[in-house]
């Protein structure tokens, strides 16, 4: 039940920080954000195709979740030491995508430059 309470911990973070673009988030709270927003589109994809015959619940959350999502992105990334801009990458198929996982899976950079794992 601790992990349960870890991703409902993170995933509420990721909503209060909704719109902090300038702080931090570490791997372990990007990812754990990510795989819960995974799971609500799956299960909302499912219940709308399969019981609904439309797409209108998927649509909703992810128009509601666009800016979280951004928001934890670029603290991500602030935490590794990368600007804001590097979101960008992502927008090149496949070569982007790989890379910008490989960016968003490395370990912090403490803010004083002693790095810790």
């Amino acid at each position: 039940m601790d992990s349960l309470k870890d991703f409902c911990k993170e995933y509420l973070a990721m909503w209060k920080n909704a719109t902090n673009f300038l702080a931090r988030t570490n791997v372990r709270g990007y990812w754990m954000a990510v795989l819960v927003n995974i799971t609500i589109i799956v299960v909302l994809s499912f219940i709308g195709i399969r019981i609904l015959n439309s797409n209108f619940l998927y649509n909703i959350y992810a128009v509601v979740v666009l800016i979280p999502s951004l928001a934890i992105t670029v603290r991500r990334l602030n935490d590794i030491g990368k600007e804001w801009y590097w979101i960008f990458i992502g927008l090149i198929p496949i070569a982007g995508w790989i890379y910008m996982i490989w960016l968003l899976s490395q370990p912090s950079i403490p803010e004083n430059g002693i790095s810790t794992v």
